[in-house]
């Protein structure tokens, strides 16, 4: 189903992101994970694509087993960096062989080992220019008319690459202006910062939808971490006290207790984070999941979000009248 479609009707999508691992193992741990979140009726879930198509092969190989074995609708990732076109059309026309109907499109990152790469060798330098790509190939390859629909990125709390926040909107218009569909954006964790983003997009005539990206904290080393993947996360003051309470309590039972605090505290967080934008017209949520299930799940229950609101609602929507 095309991304448009799944976003224009008139309710709020709920979404999940997967990572593609690197073992066997780990593969059928994931793979039970989403077959528990499938249960929530999620609206779609993505695949994300390591720096550089480093895990191109992974990435193809977990979207195509969501599709045939959890049947959900699944939007792969895909980066310049490191990219030809050649690389970039096989891709594509591999997805679209396969019945991918979207694809999330990334300016990327230099993979570890290429710190020195020559970007000039890329096809695409700048994500806009990726979006048109992929439109182009999509509307000339592609099995639906259509062609492919295309997501991209949205930074509440600012691009680390454009400290510039005017000039990042300009980047941000230029990527919808090519041709996206849609906006999901990293993480945050005040929803102040994404209200604000959604003002600018007003105001600079960005009109697509704009789908809240929401990670519950999950340990208070994992903060760190977090942090780092979604270069420099602001922890509001509020959230940090909260963690520094529940550490403090739980530390002389060891660490195991704390980790079970503070993750009590981030999924409280995440679920406030989340009433809050569904009170507020938010086009979607959409969880990093960092590969597990119990975190999400518990903020579906908290909330209330059920296969109603979801994947069953929308059966029941297709479904023919008597």
């Amino acid at each position: 189903m095309h991304i448009a479609d799944l976003l224009d009707r008139g309710r709020p999508s709920f979404s999940f992101e997967f990572f593609p691992p690197k073992t066997a193992e780990a593969s059928d741990e994931l793979f039970a994970t989403i077959l528990e979140l499938r249960e929530l009726g999620p609206d779609f879930v993505d695949v994300t694509y390591g720096a550089g198509g480093s895990t191109r092969d992974l990435t193809a190989e977990l979207v195509a087993r969501i599709r045939r074995e959890a049947e959900l609708e699944t939007i792969p990732h895909l980066t310049c960096v490191c990219h030809s076109r050649e690389d970039l059309e096989a891709i594509l026309e591999g997805w679209a062989a396969d019945g991918v109907s979207n694809v999330l499109a990334l300016g990327g990152d230099l993979p570890r080992d290429k710190p020195d790469w020559d970007r000039s060798r890329d096809a695409c330098r700048h994500a806009a220019d990726l979006v048109a790509l992929i439109k182009q190939i999509g509307e000339s390859g592609h099995a639906e008319a259509r062609g492919f629909g295309v997501g991209v990125a949205g930074f509440p709390e600012g691009h680390p690459g454009t400290p510039n926040r005017m000039e990042e909107m300009d980047h941000l218009k230029a990527k919808v202006d090519a041709g996206a569909d849609y906006i999901c954006t990293q993480m945050f964790f005040d929803n102040h910062d994404f209200y604000d983003f959604r003002e600018r997009c007003e105001l600079a005539g960005v009109g697509v939808p704009i789908v809240a990206g929401i990670m519950p904290i999950t340990s208070a080393k994992g903060m760190r971490r977090m942090a780092e993947l979604a270069a420099g996360s602001r922890y509001p003051a509020s959230l940090l006290k909260s963690v520094k309470r529940a550490v403090d309590a739980a530390s002389p039972a060891g660490e195991r207790a704390v980790d079970d605090a503070v993750s009590d505290i981030g999924v409280h967080w995440a679920t406030e984070q989340s009433r809050d934008l569904l009170d507020h017209g938010v086009a979607g949520l959409h969880y990093y999941t960092l590969n597990r299930s119990d975190a999400t799940r518990k903020v579906y229950k908290s909330l209330g979000i059920t296969p109603r609101l979801a994947g069953a609602e929308a059966a029941r929507e297709a479904a023919p009248s008597s």
